[in-house]
């Protein structure tokens, strides 16, 4: 079913026609403006401070991070990560060209499979496209090197994120999206944290929905930027 036919539904359903032509061209200009919400103030900082409030945040929300220097350092701190919690060394990762170049073959070890998440795979290794501040959020738009299933089906995910793709607040993440990628993606994921509930009984349980640990290895790399 096209997109326009299931407008024509809607609308019938409404019992209304298309819209009025000074009706229509407001809404595409406000669609055109993109217009911001407030800015809160404790995201407006130097970018190594906003670094350190989105790596506070994380761990506030029961993520863990691990700092490294470079790329390089990625398989290291994947396979010590994986060791400390007793994981296996086997891993479902997306296939982005940044994930490819990184040298795996210097943690042996370590068994990567590259493309999407089956219900099977215990551990992902996810591409970050940007991290916010202000809430210690993940942005994770969906792309071919991105999959989607990797976000929800294993009960580790690991995000290998630049520090220099973290920015302050919400509204800037959407401005790179809009910017990097152009047309907006079939899906965008918000992840702050593992996935959790407290629907029964008020009791805390980690993995309701997704995830059960959410671990990012944060790059430090001075400039440049992922897409």
């Amino acid at each position: 079913m096209s997109k326009q036919s299931i407008l024509t539904g809607i609308r019938r359903g409404l019992k209304r026609g298309p819209l009025p032509t000074d009706q229509a061209a407001m809404l595409l200009g406000r669609m055109a403006q993109h217009p911001r919400h407030l800015i809160p103030a404790r995201s407006r900082l130097p970018h190594p401070r906003q670094v350190d409030l989105f790596v506070r945040n994380v761990e506030k929300e029961f993520g863990s991070v691990t700092r490294v220097e470079d790329m390089d350092a990625v398989p290291g701190a994947v396979a010590d990560y994986l060791a400390a919690q007793n994981l296996p060394g086997s891993v479902i990762m997306a296939p982005h060209p940044e994930l490819r170049a990184i040298p795996w073959p210097a943690r042996p070890l370590l068994e990567i499979r590259e493309g999407r998440a089956q219900g099977s795979d215990a551990v992902s290794v996810q591409h970050g496209f940007a991290g916010i501040a202000e809430t210690g959020t993940l942005m994770l738009p969906s792309a071919p090197e991105r999959p989607v299933t990797l976000n929800l089906l294993a009960d580790t995910e690991i995000v290998v994120l630049r520090a220099s793709t973290i920015v302050g607040a919400y509204e800037e993440a959407w401005d790179k999206l809009r910017a990097e990628v152009g047309a907006m993606p079939r899906n965008v994921m918000l992840i702050t944290g593992p996935s959790r509930s407290a629907d029964i009984e008020q009791t805390l349980e980690l993995g309701a929905h997704g995830p059960r640990r959410l671990h990012i290895v944060l790059v430090d790399d001075a400039a440049g930027a992922i897409g």
